[in-house]
């Protein structure tokens, strides 16, 4: 039970991920739809590497779309020299454009990490915002790298037949993703992190080398992200370095802070956030587009309400995914079919709840009579 519990996200995902190149494949996806698919697997694998950094180290971090950027220049470079020599683009090229990406985006953020993770708060917010405008200004103005013009960079979405294909491998990577990040959170090491994000100094006075921990969830996450920058670059024909901005980490954080920091709120949010953000644009066009960031602005602030109100504590707690379903799934309780020993404490009505302590009040007769009049009753003392 606790199996299933653990890894149903994962299954889910991968059921659906199925269903859907199964579908690509014959060619009853949509070219619109599947690009959705592959903004949708992006933006989860970069909500779940920024909930390492934010949810389960409890560090602020707005730099998260620098190693993103670094990611998909690197894999995308690479891309084009192994395309170029091996006369198109194949799986192994995406393999190799995801490792070297992914190693590049892990490298800067140890180096970044290292002095940076000493500071805390709002100072580590400003050194991760710099990070990633200097990454961003460097890339604008390196020709090898395409420089203002960008990087054309070779794309999935070309060739009709194999547009789904990117979609499948990020799936993959989804899944690989959360797998690694949950076992890591749910690992000594993760426990480890948690102690360290709730409270620095006893985590220090226990033994725990703090740095050393903060450095590994920072670097995880970087690579991670640059994992997704990776597949950014192979659903995108050019590469602009001005799409990485403070505004994209921005809208990270947001997606992360909405699902509740915690890593299957951080898939929904992510979903729906894209989901969201692509009808916008989709729908809204020529007088109407100035209405989309105000229409999504609005939105975000209804669910920030929603998900932080302490008016809103007793709804959000009654009507929460957890109590529907349990609600919908579970069996009710029906004491008169029950078979097995008819004493049973939670079977057996009672006045008074099993878990209350019980009193004993005692009278002392002083007339010389040595017996005592006892009584109980139920209360709490």
């Amino acid at each position: 039970m606790k199996f299933v519990k653990n890894y149903l996200s994962l299954a889910l995902i991968a059921t659906f991920a199925i269903i859907m190149t199964i579908m690509g494949a014959i060619g009853a996806i949509p070219g619109t739809f599947s690009a959705l698919l592959e903004q949708c697997v992006i933006a989860v694998i970069l909500a779940v590497s920024l909930n390492m950094v934010v949810g389960s180290l409890g560090e602020l971090s707005l730099g998260h779309a620098g190693f993103m950027c670094i990611g998909a220049y690197v894999g995308g470079k690479l891309a084009v020299l192994l395309s170029t020599s091996l006369g198109g683009t194949n799986i192994v090229t995406v393999i190799l454009a995801l490792v070297v990406g992914g190693l590049s985006a892990g490298i800067c953020g140890f180096i970044v990490g290292l002095p940076a993770l000493r500071l805390r708060g709002d100072y580590l917010a400003i050194v991760t915002l710099a990070f990633g405008e200097i990454v961003k200004n460097v890339i604008e103005n390196t020709d090898f790298l395409g420089g203002q013009m960008g990087l054309k960079t070779p794309s999935f979405t070309t060739k009709r037949d194999t547009r789904f294909m990117l979609f499948a491998i990020g799936a993959v990577v989804v899944i690989f993703t959360i797998f690694v990040i949950q076992n890591v959170v749910k690992s000594k090491h993760g426990r480890a992190i948690t102690a360290i994000r709730d409270n620095e100094i006893a985590a220090k006075a226990t033994g725990i080398n703090v740095t050393k921990y903060k450095l590994m969830g920072f670097v995880i996450s970087a690579v991670f992200a640059g994992f997704a920058g990776v597949l950014y670059s192979f659903s995108q024909q050019t590469l602009q370095a001005k799409t990485f901005d403070y505004n994209y980490s921005i809208e990270i954080l947001v997606i992360v802070v909405l699902g509740g920091m915690t890593i299957n709120g951080s898939i929904l949010s992510a979903i729906l956030i894209t989901t969201l953000n692509n009808v916008l644009q989709t729908k809204l066009g020529g007088d109407f587009a100035i209405a989309k960031d105000l229409i999504y602005a609005i939105v975000l602030i209804v669910l920030v309400i929603y998900r932080n109100a302490p008016a809103l504590k007793g709804f959000r707690e009654k009507y929460n995914g957890k109590n529907l379903w349990a609600k919908i799934f579970k069996p009710k309780h029906n004491p008169a079919k029950d078979k097995g020993d008819a004493a049973r404490w939670d079977v057996v009505p009672t006045k008074i709840e099993m878990n209350e302590v019980l009193s004993t009040d005692v009278v002392i007769d002083n007339t010389g009579d040595n017996s005592a009049d006892i009584g109980e009753r139920g209360g709490n003392k």
